[in-house]
């Protein structure tokens, strides 16, 4: 008898139920998964082996809709987004899994029955560090929403070994850990061995005649390594659709030198190997001295050669003749990071692919778009064209090729305006000459978009002027979201729960419009006291979790008012603290009658190098060590800074959120989406009119936000006008007053000197305005407070806040980027 014919009833039974989504199939596959992959039974299974089996029997629910998937895209040739991004900030799969694939009560119940901790599990997933800050987290928002909206994608990065560092506060001081992430394992890749690709650096470049007699280039490069797959599954929430992100991890081509090793240089015998790892390393290598920018340099060029090298391999695997890739795929850059893409397909098709000059531009200019998220010069990268040429010689030959091109376009639209020409070059010739990494991405693509409304009209006014003038046509705006599932489902369960049961369905998880429907019921008394009663309990959750990390206890009854984002001069957190120092001082001088008590909370990690944004955090946690414990004060206010904020330690902060500082000086912030993650968790928001606030204050209705400070306008005019601090420092008693204390000692055991680089580049120099915008500010904070007061109408504030976020999702996002700019329809997957 055959061995099929030997399986028993039981035996096809329990197959036909391998991925099922019943409890006892969970049940089942998670024992199984603990003892075939872990190795492990029941009763000696550490929790981080509970983690794994956990994880992989959800990935195992995942990977026959992801088959299923990707034949469904071969077979009828859907046209496909590429996401290339230098940052993925994923944040923790399992439990965002078990919500879209819609088993997470299931999973409980199955948990309590093995007498598993459930909460406790989830805890022990390591947060993938693929990214710094807004850039990744949109990125994986984009991920998520992609596969929720159906449209067929392949996201593309670097499978950093070590990802954005861990943050550790040590006498007040911020201090960078090493982020090992993979030392335990991923269970949701899935490595690609056999997809491989070369990436070439170094060398020259020469030319050769082909065997149709046709001149061409051929660089010969001075070393190469390698680029391998690992592939993590993207779900889709309530649809079949799973898309896949591609991570490239650099190799050696020869990781072994068997003769290197034989003559006794040992060292020599795995220096390639050493050489090549170094590439997909780290994230984000400090770029101060020149071999860190080298690094960044390599590191671009490894993921956008990968990441294209692959497309045409699926290309031509699928669809055929390279005439019809911008048809079959369209690569959007999320930012300069991945603008090596324009010079990089244009050496692909033209010297691998024997394509012309103009059919290659062509294609070339059809296949990318261009999301620019800043207005800062420091973060529009350019490269020395030294290290360019010595790193990418035929990169550098087809660069001066398009702006070749390209100028000669200009100067027949704007006869005789060399200046003009100087401003659209390519080149920057003022100093050092530089490759102008945007103008590429810009002159390469077919469409370029900000990301805020307001941010996009400062792109076209004063950012790429210039090049709006010359094709207005290209200039896009799409507002950024945030992905419902992650910060409202996943984060906040109980807000989840009073949602569905207001708007009577789970709808409003693929539809944030449908949340729509709480506003008709923010009057309802019940309602109300749910609504606190939900973030009453996050408070309390967040207030428990602080107390263990940090030590500092905080009154869940007080307001909580939060600012958590990536510590930097523009985004203010120096002004946040004067008006922490001015309400403590107010109180100490007893100025202040029945204060409302507050917990004034930080989160946010500085660059390495970042000497002004180190000392603010030092600066904050100074004041919290002072006012946390004078016993005069800190039964009104409690200051703290929560390390290493993250997606995960996100998730315990936006639900409890009372108040969301949105503070940058008006410009600067392209968008920001912590003022959408924190606004859908009901906090109210105390912001300028910058980046998305303005249509977050727009949407939530103006009388429910709370508006300080100067407009993007006011900030032009009095730059040109000629700002002075000084004047400010010197005509406002209370915010000398505030900048004088932390100049006396204080806050640092009578060191006078610690602060100073801080203060005195706020009264001498101030480039983000603090001091013009500071007694708006103060003002602004006592309507907050008086505001707080009524907790019926704070509450009915927070209901519709939530209500008018249905904008916000990434899912609106992804549909116009699709309509608008992508040209891609929805591809269904049956479930």
């Amino acid at each position: 008898m055959s061995k099929a014919k030997a399986s028993s009833p039981k035996a096809a039974e329990r197959e036909h139920t391998r991925t099922g989504m019943s409890k006892a199939a969970l049940k089942q596959d998670f024992l199984d998964n603990l003892f075939y992959i872990q190795g492990r039974f029941r009763e000696v299974a550490a929790p981080h082996d509970l983690y794994m089996a956990a994880a992989y029997t959800t990935r195992d629910r995942l990977l026959q809709r992801w088959v299923k998937s990707a034949q469904a895209f071969k077979t009828l040739h859907a046209r496909t987004l590429c996401y290339l991004s230098a940052e993925f900030l994923l944040g923790p799969h399992l439990a965002n899994n078990l919500v879209n694939l819609g088993i997470t009560g299931t999973a409980q119940e199955a948990g309590r029955e093995l007498d598993l901790d459930f909460d406790a599990i989830l805890e022990e997933e390591e947060e993938p560090g693929l990214g710094n800050g807004g850039l990744g987290r949109l990125a994986a928002c984009f991920m998520d929403s992609l596969s929720t909206c159906q449209i067929p994608a392949i996201g593309y990065g670097i499978r950093y070994e070590f990802g954005i560092f861990d943050q550790a506060i040590e006498d007040g001081w911020q201090v960078e850990k090493s982020d090992t992430w993979l030392r335990n394992g991923n269970p949701w890749e899935i490595p690609r061995p056999k997809i491989r690709f070369p990436v070439l650096y170094g060398g020259h470049t020469e030319q050769y005649r082909d065997q149709n007699g046709q001149t061409r280039m051929r660089w010969v490069p001075s070393w190469e390594i390698d680029g391998v797959a690992y592939d993590t599954p993207i779900l889709g929430y309530g649809v079949g659709n799973v898309n896949l992100l591609r991570l490239w991890k650099a190799e050696a081509s020869e990781s072994f030198d068997f003769q290197a090793f034989n003559v006794g240089d040992y060292y020599g015998a795995v220096h390639a190997k050493i050489e090549a790892e170094t590439i997909s390393k780290v994230l984000y290598p400090n770029d101060e001295p020149e071999a860190g920018k080298e690094l960044r340099l390599k590191q671009q060029h490894f993921f956008v050669s990968c990441s294209l090298q692959d497309m045409i391999r699926l290309h031509l695997n699928t669809v055929g003749p390279l005439d019809t890739f911008a048809d079959k795929f369209v690569a959007q850059l999320n930012d300069t990071h991945p603008a090596l893409s324009v010079a990089e397909l244009m050496r692909l098709l033209m010297d691998d692919h024997a394509m012309t000059w103009d059919d290659a531009w062509e294609t070339t200019r059809r296949t990318f778009c261009y999301t620019n998220h800043t207005l800062l010069p420091e973060a529009l990268e350019t490269w020395s064209v030294a290290l360019f040429e010595r790193l990418l010689p035929r990169h550098l030959e087809i660069v001066y090729e398009i702006n070749r091109h390209f100028l000669d376009e200009v100067r027949m639209r704007f006869l005789g305006d060399e200046d003009h020409v100087r401003r659209l070059s390519l080149i920057a010739e003022d100093g050092e000459r530089r490759v102008r990494m945007a103008h590429l991405a810009v002159i390469g693509s077919k469409a370029v978009n900000g990301v805020a409304a307001l941010h996009s009209e400062l792109v076209k006014s004063t950012l790429f002027k210039d090049f709006y003038d010359l094709w207005p046509e290209k200039f896009h705006n799409v507002t950024n979201g945030v992905t419902p599932r992650r910060f409202i489902v996943v984060s906040n369960p109980r807000l989840a729960r009073l949602i569905s049961d207001c708007c009577g369905q789970d709808d409003w998880i693929r539809d944030l419009d449908k949340v729509r429907e709480l506003e008709s019921h923010a009057e309802s008394t019940d309602l109300q006291a749910q609504w606190k009663a939900a973030k009453l309990a996050a408070k309390r959750d967040l207030a428990a979790w602080l107390k263990q990390a940090t030590g500092v206890a905080l009154d869940p009854e007080a307001m909580f008012d939060v600012q958590a984002k990536r510590i930097h001069e523009y985004k203010r957190q120096h002004l946040n603290a004067l008006h922490i120092v001015r309400c403590y001082q107010r109180l100490k001088q007893g100025l202040v009658r029945d204060p409302v008590p507050r917990a004034f909370i930080f989160g946010g990690k500085a660059a390495p190098g970042y000497f002004l944004a180190k000392l603010i955090i030092k600066l904050i946690n100074a004041i919290a060590d002072v006012i946390n414990n004078d016993p005069e004060v800190n039964g009104f206010m409690r200051v703290v800074f929560m390390p290493d904020f993250n997606v995960k330690t996100g998730q315990r902060l936006y639900p409890a959120a009372d108040l969301s500082e949105q503070i940058s000086l008006a410009g600067k912030e392209a968008s920001g989406t912590g003022n959408m993650k924190f606004s859908m968790n009901g906090a109210l928001t105390i912001g300028t009119l910058d980046g998305a606030n303005v249509e977050i204050r727009d949407a939530v209705g103006e009388e429910n936000f709370f508006l300080f400070g100067m407009t993007a306008e006011d900030v032009h005019e009095k730059q040109m006008g000629g700002y002075r601090p000084w004047d400010y420092y010197h005509g406002d008693h209370e915010l000398k007053a505030d900048i004088d204390l932390i100049n006396s000692g204080l806050f640092s055991h009578g060191d006078t000197k610690l602060f100073r680089p801080l203060t005195d580049n706020l009264i001498n120099h101030d480039p983000f305005m603090v001091l013009a915008d500071y007694r708006a500010y103060i003002e602004c904070q006592h309507r907050v407070s008086e505001a707080y007061r009524d907790q019926q109408h704070w509450v009915r504030m927070s209901i519709l806040n939530v209500a008018r976020m249905g904008y916000f999702s990434s899912d609106r996002a992804i549909r116009e980027y699709a309509r608008n700019i992508w040209d891609i329809e929805p591809t269904p997957i049956d479930l």
